[in-house]
């Protein structure tokens, strides 16, 4: 099984912890980086413990070819392509600093993280506790998520930028970055796909909940571990997710009790450890 395939059930166990705050848009982190540090690493899908995470709203009616929706990947020589390597190239430098913090803490989903950042965006506490339905909610999105994205990794079959290097990365180069493809990202997907519906639950942050969205997405290319191109296919597959599941009935009946949840959650005060 490859690495993406694991990130429902990942998240699935992470969904009591905490995700540090968003980061900057790619274009503008290297004016806010700090001198490099020493980073952990993020924990090792090989070491991670994982339950099983509740099935997708989708799984017998998705109706949607994730491959024909992005369209490939841009070659290798086109100009586009060679931006995703001048990319990948330039943010090295980031490693150590805050970005490359958030980086690893984005890519992390098998313990301490989950849905903290999410929750500081929203203004109201996301969460198993606080917010049962809308976080089972968002769980069953991922399982959808990985239906659409995975057989299209398998058609384009790009490698990861990594690949034929040595140069840094966030997280262990582990087997998965030799074999689960680059396009379109599983991240950028599920990222841009919760801030759509949390955007929905809690519509008076939807700008910082959509901006946490984009963020998530864009740690992937600090991490190293996908270009660019492939978080925007991503986010293009996260917008048809979500328009497709607006005509599911029983996603349509958990969203709606999702909303009373977040607004009874409001009361009970307003996220802690979110930062200035």
């Amino acid at each position: 099984m490859t690495r993406n395939a694991l990130l429902a059930p990942v998240l699935w166990g992470a969904i009591s912890g905490a995700l540090l705050m968003g980061c900057s848009p790619v274009q503008d982190l290297f004016s806010k980086a700090s001198p490099a540090k020493p980073a952990p690493y993020a924990v090792s899908p090989s070491t991670a413990s994982w339950t099983t995470p509740p099935p997708g709203y989708l799984k017998t009616g998705m109706n949607l070819d994730g491959a024909v929706i992005v369209g490939p990947p841009p070659t290798p020589d086109s100009p586009r392509g060679k931006a995703d390597r001048a990319t990948f190239k330039a943010t090295r430098k980031l490693a150590g600093t805050p970005a490359w913090d958030q980086a690893i803490a984005d890519a992390d989903l098998s313990g301490a993280h989950g849905f903290k950042s999410f929750s500081c965006a929203a203004g109201v506490n996301i969460g198993p506790e606080a917010t049962p339905v809308l976080a089972n909610l968002l769980l069953r999105m991922t399982d959808d998520a990985a239906t659409l994205y995975q057989p299209a990794k398998a058609v384009f079959q790009r490698k990861r930028p990594p690949v034929g290097n040595k140069k840094p990365i966030c997280v262990p180069r582990e087997k998965w970055i030799e074999t689960d493809g680059s396009y379109p990202s599983g991240h950028g997907l599920i990222g841009w796909s919760w801030a759509l519906v949390i955007s929905e639950v809690a519509p008076d942050h939807a700008s910082a909940v959509l901006a946490r969205g984009r963020a998530f997405g864009d740690s992937r290319i600090v991490c190293g571990v996908h270009y660019q191109s492939d978080i925007e296919a991503g986010r293009y597959l996260g917008s048809a997710l979500v328009s497709r599941l607006h005509q599911d009935p029983a996603f349509q009946s958990d969203l709606e009790k999702a909303k009373a949840e977040v607004a009874a959650s409001k009361a009970t005060g307003a996220p802690t450890g979110c930062g200035a």
